[in-house]
């Protein structure tokens, strides 16, 4: 009886000290950081009304920033976990209506399908003086719906932010991280990352896009919401998915 006595006393102890011990392994630390449970237990430090004082990139060149981009990292304050890959961007200048139009292109990295949406976004340029700052056409936004450009090369990166304040709510703030290749080198994510937490931005929120596997995704197609378009090759979507029928 004193033996058993004694090992439920002890036996929870030596417990929780192999707890200790295996928090304190690397692996352990790198599941309690990227574990969905744990991020979201994160308390922000970036959430406000107001839309920060945002100057532009001065003797910012228009033309020049036009184009094909790849989103290689991604901050948005509504979004606390990373969700996607492949994200892409082109921008294009109509020199009729004076607009600038950004379609985008992503999946959500957790999709078995890997299915590709798209969406697309318009500016005008308030003031041509300062060709950096946009602002959005649409009118589905509260208020105004400011973007920046806050630094480019235009051959290799750049960086841009958007800003709207809503009535009752904290602001949306989101920000893009650019780059015409697949991949950016680490000083220049590292360079251009830290120039975001003047605006408020807690860069633990800034996630990393993967790029890699992104030239043949799933497309739906325009004559069929019920197929999809995959390698060139369109197939019935019941042949991919699941669908439920009454």
């Amino acid at each position: 009886m004193l033996l058993w006595h004694w090992v439920a006393q002890v036996l929870p102890l030596l417990l929780l000290q192999l707890l200790l011990d295996l928090t304190e392994l690397p692996s352990a630390a790198a599941w309690l950081k990227f574990n969905s449970y744990t991020a979201l237990s994160k308390k922000r430090t970036d959430l406000r009304k107001k839309c920060p004082k945002v100057r532009a990139i001065r003797n910012f060149d228009l033309e020049l920033m036009m184009g094909n981009w790849h989103v290689v990292q991604y901050y948005a304050s509504t979004e606390e976990l990373p969700e996607y890959a492949c994200m892409r961007s082109n921008f294009a200048f109509s020199s009729e209506d004076q607009h600038i139009t950004m379609n985008f292109s992503y999946i959500y990295a957790e999709d078995p399908l890997r299915e590709k949406l798209q969406g697309n976004i318009t500016w005008l340029i308030p003031d041509f003086g300062t060709p950096g700052h946009w602002m959005h056409t649409e009118d589905i936004y509260e208020g105004i719906y400011n973007t920046y450009v806050l630094d480019t090369d235009y051959q290799n990166w750049g960086l841009i932010m958007h800003c709207a304040e809503k009535k009752k709510h904290p602001r949306y703030l989101s920000a893009l991280l650019l780059s015409r290749q697949p991949t950016l080198g680490d000083n220049v994510i590292t360079f251009l990352r830290e120039k975001l937490p003047r605006y408020d931005i807690d860069l633990s929120f800034m996630f990393a896009i993967n790029q890699t596997s992104c030239e043949h995704l799933m497309e739906s197609s325009k004559d069929d919401p019920l197929a999809y378009i995959v390698n060139g090759q369109q197939r019935v979507a019941d042949n991919i998915k699941l669908i439920n029928k009454p």
